[in-house]
């Protein structure tokens, strides 16, 4: 072999080894820098939480209270009979159903008589009505009639903020937000206006885990899906 093809020569046994690596520096990328989760978008929710009457789920709501030394537990089921109705009813730690239907409140305990009430008197039912009537109808407008919609995380992971509009339950309420996982909406948190501790409704996957715990912190990052389950 001549000097000036030694240098050819070279090169061809290296050739493969030079592919081998071309190959795996090409691969690199895909596992080093996996593309990041798109932003969820508010109308991507809306969809996946649209659920037509009649639905029911069953909930674990949480109420803090400076007497209390651990949040008061209330278990039951909410349930959409039919469009413009809701109906909470509760099972532990008392007995109660309360029906929310367009204009009026009945509550409802065992062995005292049926209360009906104007749902103007109680804005935070109404927010309430208001509010899962749109989530549940995947009505983006109707919920915007009554609250200011800003979405963050992933599909796989989200949140949903509402903030009310009316002034009467903005002096209530100073905001909801909505946690959730794809399709299904985990938890609920509502941070009164003012003083008060964030009342906090586990829903659904989120409500059967929260039947077995009892610490408030595991509670809080369940509902916020921090914790494992």
């Amino acid at each position: 072999m001549t000097p000036n093809n030694a240098p050819r020569a070279s090169l061809r046994r290296l050739r493969p080894h030079a592919l081998l690596l071309a190959t795996l520096l090409a691969t690199l990328p895909l596992h080093a820098a996996p593309p990041e989760a798109a932003t969820v978008e508010a109308d991507w929710i809306l969809e996946k939480l649209a659920r037509p009457a009649p639905m029911r789920t069953g909930f674990v709501e949480l109420r803090g209270s400076a007497l209390l030394k651990a949040p008061l537990r209330i278990v039951g089921e909410y349930q959409r009979p039919r469009d413009g109705v809701l109906v909470r009813e509760v099972r532990a730690p008392y007995a109660e159903v309360t029906t929310i239907t367009p204009g009026a409140v009945t509550i409802a305990r065992a062995g005292k008589s049926p209360r009906t009430f104007a749902l103007s008197r109680a804005p935070e039912l109404a927010g309430l009505q208001a509010s899962f009537g749109a989530l549940l109808a995947g009505d983006r407008a109707l919920l915007e009639r009554h609250y200011r919609v800003a979405s963050a995380g992933t599909r796989q992971r989200w949140t949903l903020a509402l903030t009310p509009r009316d002034a009467e339950l903005a002096a209530k309420v100073q905001n909801i937000t909505l946690h959730g996982r794809g399709a299904e909406l985990r938890c609920i948190e509502t941070a009164p206006a003012g003083d008060g501790d964030v009342q906090r409704t586990l829903l659904a996957g989120a409500a059967r885990v929260a039947q077995g715990m009892d610490d408030a912190a595991a509670l809080t990052a369940l509902c916020r899906g921090n914790a494992a389950k």
